[in-house]
């Protein structure tokens, strides 16, 4: 079953329970879709979802970053819960060690030396982690390994 599929089977589970979160969470999910999928006139893939799924949690981490800055803790719980629920499209995140160790398989492969070769390392390891490790948390692992 595609990530689409899914989505619209757990959107109609969500209407029957009455989960307001969780339908409205999977309702912005395929706004998303759709908006992609009608201004470029192409049908996305399950990894073109993936992408989406985390852009939008970083936008809702984002907002909810900046509701708590404005002490609207009611907006900051909306957006965590929405959060939440798009993460369970995710797959499994990678540990920390995990990461790390992929990484030092990565450097060993792209010959890398220094931060100098930091992008040579960054373009493999954004594509062998999607979906199952933050852009964010794979920046700050090679910094580590490579600073």
């Amino acid at each position: 079953m595609s990530l689409k599929e899914q989505l619209k089977n757990d959107l109609k589970d969500a209407m029957r329970a009455k989960n307001l979160v969780k339908r409205d969470s999977i309702r912005a999910i395929n706004t998303m879709i759709k908006q992609i999928e009608v201004d470029e006139r192409k049908e996305l893939s399950d990894e073109d979802v993936l992408k989406l799924i985390q852009k939008g949690i970083k936008q809702r981490e984002e907002a909810a970053e900046q509701y708590k800055q404005a002490n609207r803790e009611d907006l900051v719980e909306k957006e965590m819960e929405q959060v939440n629920i798009f993460k369970e499209y995710l797959p499994k995140q990678l540990s920390d060690e995990e990461l790390e160790t992929s990484i030092k398989e990565i450097i060993q492969q792209v010959g890398a030396q220094s931060m100098k070769d930091m992008g040579k390392v960054m373009g493999v390891a954004t594509k062998k982690f999607a979906g199952t490790a933050d852009g964010k948390r794979i920046n700050e692992t090679v910094k580590k390994i490579l600073g």
